[in-house]
């Protein structure tokens, strides 16, 4: 949930002592050291180089998952293409820097401060003085008033995905002059700089039948290096191009086409040249490395004397699928020859790699079955070594793995702090406290629902289901997608980027001993483990599986059904129909604003119903809910923080949900295609993008030494 790469409004994270299921509750204050800030896990790596090195003109192809349903950031549907039309087109007050923190961009800002707080908080805005849209009008007050009214939450006319900061404003004006814009909140707001990031234009934001649906086509005024100058929807594409009255520096590119190519068909576009830039799966990105090493590689058919079975060896070896493998000597030789120069072709191509601003979790329904008992919770937290499964992840791709320590912020991040002290460490005799206290005790006859039987145990369990679908990755409320309730919601399914989790193929389970099965009252302690199916599912699966097998030490059994792509998030995770799933949140530089939604204790509603917002774990204290309200009213930069960091000991110590590891950033990218690339934290600067001027040399990659 970043809008312009600014928290989560585009898209949406010695022990503790624990005794018969209490939680020692000095160890709530927050269990990480201020000494021990942390810088990010993994530097972005772009292909940095001088704007004198970068030849002008040309096109960049960037693939995209598909085209945006809207060119408007604040409705539901927005996603991923919608936030980088934006970031290229749009005036952004704020943008992330490197290490995860709002910056003023001075395009649009000569300053943004506070110059009042009493009786009320005004934020004085100075606008570059240059900044005006492409139709020759200067940008102004009248578009912040615009903006503000459209997603304040009082008009309902207006179709708005989020008013979260905007509804705390009480008026804006002019200031001095036309240069100067006042705002004026009505109660202290700390996450003000998260506000008008994008802004649009009053033409947008003014009436609305224009906000509702004149921007989910066209933009046909914006003010930023490019401009919308088409949406193709026969051939996919969005078609930016070079602004004509952008005051800064002037784009490198002709233009930049958005393209939408599935996953699975990555790897083709960058050999043929129909995409210089695609995010991959840890396989596609494996493949291209390949081609860089091997050369083409091919030995399998040189003299044409191979013998069947080395080919079909050397294909299996090789990622082929099975019909290819089992086809006819002279079938898998063509099959072969056409994958060899697939992989001269991408021996053009780097891959990029960085961490994402997200993490995965592992999710726990603490709103039906086992799950409702916090003790239970916590030990199926403490039976998880968390090491283990971020090594699962990275250390095959060559990145940090180091697991995630708090579900507010990312290393590097100012709030960052390892609160996982507060539940405390990977423990199975701690665990096995937990269960026993709660009840579950192993060994004894369980019922299974019919007269006289008993229950199969863990393996027979283990039950696997697969309605097709796409994995891809779960990125809950990434890209502005947002609720009725007028807060960020994820896009129901995937969104664009590399898999939830990944390993080699025929990663093994560790090896451990079983515990005997748990039961209580005459039921097994089983848990329904909730994946997505389909392409691409194999490496999100793994992690699922070794959660189960860290589990089964414990007695825990859990049964891992697949659904599809198209319902795993509206059917399961937002419908509360799971034990245990796999999804991930992104990081934001306002969590008192944007992740207060994600962790608010459910209520409920006027008609009967609970409202979660986005607390899909159904999870929550109202010490959480007092400490985000604290956080996002106080004007101390520090005194903020320290509360953020308050409330994510609390939500670890409620043990709803289970931060993993940092999501790999992987992209495949043209070697001469610079300031481009796996961006980490930052926002990308599209004005610097293009290619290298001939004779220019390509810069190091931070991945590659």
């Amino acid at each position: 949930m970043s809008h312009h790469g600014v928290g989560l409004r585009a898209v949406l994270r010695p022990a503790a002592f624990l005794t018969a299921g209490v939680l020692a509750v000095p160890l709530l204050a927050g269990c990480g050291s201020d000494d021990d800030v942390a810088k990010p896990l993994a530097a972005q790596d772009i292909a940095l180089a001088a704007r004198g090195q970068v030849a002008d003109g040309g096109t960049l192809k960037w693939a995209v998952d598909a085209l945006p349903e809207t060119l408007n950031t604040y409705q539901a549907d927005a996603d991923t293409g919608t936030t980088r039309v934006a970031q290229a087109t749009l005036p952004s007050m704020f943008r992330m820097d490197a290490t995860g923190r709002p910056v003023a961009d001075p395009a649009y800002l000569e300053s943004a401060k506070v110059i009042e707080t009493e009786p009320r908080q005004v934020v004085l805005y100075k606008l570059n003085q240059q900044a005006v849209w492409s139709d020759g009008r200067e940008i102004g007050a009248a578009d912040f008033v615009a903006q503000w009214r459209a997603l304040a939450g009082k008009d309902t006319a207006y179709w708005t995905a989020r008013n979260a900061g905007y509804d705390r404003i009480e008026k804006i004006e002019r200031g001095a002059n036309d240069l100067q814009v006042r705002v004026t909140f009505s109660r202290p707001y700390a996450d003000w700089k998260s506000l008008f990031s994008p802004l649009y234009p009053k033409d947008v934001m003014g009436t609305p039948d224009a906000f509702n649906d004149g921007a989910r086509r066209r933009l046909a005024v914006s003010a930023g290096p490019f401009k919308v100058d088409k949406v193709d929807t026969a051939a996919k594409d969005v078609v930016l191009g070079r602004n004509p009255r952008w005051w800064g520096r002037p784009a490198k590119l002709d233009h930049i086409v958005l393209h939408a190519v599935d996953r699975d068909k990555r790897v083709s576009a960058l050999a043929d040249g129909s995409a210089d830039l695609a995010d991959l799966d840890p396989a596609d990105a494996q493949r291209i490395g390949l081609a860089a090493r091997d050369k083409g590689g091919s030995a399998p058919l040189q003299g044409g004397k191979t013998s069947l079975s080395n080919l079909r060896a050397w294909a299996r070896a090789h990622g082929f699928d099975a019909d290819a493998v089992a086809a006819g000597k002279e079938d898998l030789a063509k099959s072969i020859s056409r994958y060899l120069d697939q992989q001269r072709a991408l021996e053009a191509l780097d891959v990029r790699k960085s961490l994402e601003p997200a993490y995965t979790q592992l999710a726990l329904n603490g709103a039906a079955g086992p799950l409702t008992d916090e003790r239970v919770r916590r030990a199926v937290a403490r039976a998880l070594d968390r090491k283990e499964l971020a090594r699962l992840v990275l250390t095959p791709l060559g990145l940090p793995a180091v697991p995630v320590g708090s579900h507010l912020a990312l290393s590097g991040q100012p709030a960052y702090a390892d609160d996982s002290g507060a539940l405390g460490a990977q423990d199975t005799k701690a665990a096995q406290a937990l269960l026993a206290d709660a009840g579950w005790v192993p060994g004894g006859p369980v019922k299974d629902g019919k007269k006289g039987q008993k229950a199969a145990g863990p393996e027979s369990d283990r039950e696997e289901k697969s309605d097709g679908g796409t994995d891809g990755e779960y990125v809950v409320g990434e890209d502005g997608k947002g609720d009725a309730g007028g807060r960020h919601l994820a896009e129901e399914g995937r969104h664009g980027g590399a898999a939830g989790a990944y390993a080699p193929k025929g990663t093994a389970a560790p090896a451990g001993a079983k515990a005997a099965p748990l039961a209580k009252d005459g039921k097994p302690l089983t848990l329904r483990f909730v994946l997505p199916s389909g392409p691409g599912s194999d490496t999100l699966n793994t992690v699922a599986t070794r959660i189960s097998a860290m589990l089964d030490r414990l007695g825990i059994s859990t049964t891992i059904t697949k659904v599809s792509d198209e319902s795993y998030f509206k059917d399961h995770i937002a419908a509360g129909d799971f034990d245990l799933a796999l999804y991930s949140w992104p990081s934001s530089a306002f969590p008192a604003t944007d992740a207060r939604p994600i962790y608010a204790k459910p209520l409920p509603a006027a008609d009967g119903s609970v409202n979660v917002e986005q607390n899909y774990t159904r999870v929550g204290t109202d010490q959480v809910d007092q400490l985000f309200e604290q956080a996002a009213t106080t004007l101390d930069e520090d005194e903020a923080t320290s509360l953020i960091k308050q409330a994510d000991s609390h939500i670890w110590a409620a043990a709803g949900s289970i931060p993993l590891y940092q999501r790999p950033q992987l992209v495949g990218a043209r070697k001469d295609l610079v300031n481009a690339g796996a961006f980490g934290f930052q926002t990308p600067v599209y004005e610097d993008m293009g290619f290298l001027k001939k004779g220019a040399k390509a810069p190091a990659s931070p991945s590659r030494g």
